[in-house]
């Protein structure tokens, strides 16, 4: 379906697929492109760090990939798709438009209450007992996760029906008042003021803890209230690069604003699911080092090797097996080398031999 999606009074017509015309389109392309590659790379990262780093294994910490998964829906899905109409030269297509901003509501929904659990779930681990903390179950998260992603979707997926919501792509239609304001009220302001409250609660306590003289922090409370700062800060971001363009939003129901203010501010906010991976590299040690490690694993790892090479003097003897372990190490061993290392290498060495014994030559293994 084609039709025009700008509003009729605008001079300066802006696309809410394509951007704005007056943009060079391999400009628009690129820029596309490079935010879909960087931020869908990114969030993979953000999840994989979780999964690989000892300390970031908890069960409070899948809200974090929750939010990382929603942001992977609009860099994987919602910008790619304005890069394909870019790439092949379409017209405003109504049917694009709507199937980004169901993905876009439905992926805002999802980060406002992963967001509320994150600052909830940071409050508890700091401020109560290991006792109350166990109480979060894996069952209980796994219950909140399936129900926040349904609820969420139903939500965004009722917008196209009976004209309930606002036209995002038209902006010809304003829907029903009472039921935009009844999903703001318990989907968004209620939740950003619980995880409000939560954050200025913990950072509270958090203080009035390091306060007592006697008081000895273990390590694992300190990485704790590390990454509660990053949480803080990331939805200091989120508000940041989404609050602008609620402001707007509700002006519009007012009075119309200009097309390119209006797109602007929600290409603006969708942004942000391309910088908030950044963010915890940035600002967390454990989630930069597992960076690090992911980066060396996808990029500098050994691949398995089944031809004979020729080695000339001064390279390693010949029957040394080298094995590359995440996150990157190339560790060597051979039979000159057992009584180097002590007993541990000289396990490790017995290992490489059996397995030296079982192909019948040195090889290049990948565990």
């Amino acid at each position: 379906m084609v039709s025009n999606m700008t509003h009729p009074l605008d001079e300066e017509m802006v696309n809410p697929v394509t951007l704005n015309d007056h943009w060079s389109r391999l400009a628009r392309l690129i820029l596309l492109a490079s935010m879909s590659t960087v931020g869908s790379v990114g969030n993979v990262f953000m999840m994989s760090a979780v999964m690989i780093e000892d300390y970031l294994r908890k069960r409070g910490n899948t809200f974090l990939v929750n939010v990382g998964l929603a942001d992977l829906l609009v860099t994987g899905l919602v910008i790619p798709a304005s890069a394909v109409v870019i790439l092949a030269g379409l017209k405003d297509n109504l049917a694009v438009c709507r199937f980004q901003w169901f993905i876009a509501a439905w992926s805002f929904l999802v980060t406002v209450l992963s967001l509320a659990a994150i600052a909830w779930e940071n409050y508890f681990r700091l401020c109560y007992s290991v006792d109350v903390y166990h109480r979060l179950t894996k069952k209980k998260i796994t219950v909140l996760l399936v129900a926040i992603w349904t609820v969420c979707g139903c939500i965004s997926g009722m917008q196209f029906h009976a004209s309930l919501s606002f036209d995002y792509c038209t902006r010809n239609d304003l829907g029903l008042i009472p039921y935009q304001a009844t999903v703001c009220v318990i989907f968004v302001f209620l939740p950003l003021s619980v995880a409000l409250f939560c954050h200025i609660r913990t950072g509270f306590q958090v203080r009035r803890f390091k306060s007592r003289p006697n008081f000895k922090a273990p390590i694992t409370f300190s990485w704790d209230c590390a990454l509660t700062q990053t949480n803080m800060y990331s939805f200091a971001l989120f508000l940041l690069f989404w609050v602008p363009f609620g402001v707007i939003l509700g002006i519009d129901n007012v009075k119309k604003v200009s097309s390119k203010v209006f797109y602007n501010l929600a290409w603006l906010a969708i942004s942000k699911s391309c910088i908030n991976c950044i963010l915890y590299g940035v600002l967390n040690r454990h989630f930069r080092g597992a960076y690090v490690n992911l980066f060396q694993y996808c990029c500098c790892k050994t691949t398995v090797s089944f031809s004979r090479r020729q080695r000339g003097e001064g390279v390693r003897p010949s029957g040394d097996v080298r094995v590359h372990i995440i996150p990157g190490y190339n560790m060597y061993c051979s039979p000159q080398r057992a009584n180097e290392g002590g007993g541990r290498t000289k396990r490790f060495t017995e290992r490489c031999s059996a397995s030296r014994a079982t192909n019948g030559r040195g090889e290049v293994y990948e565990l």
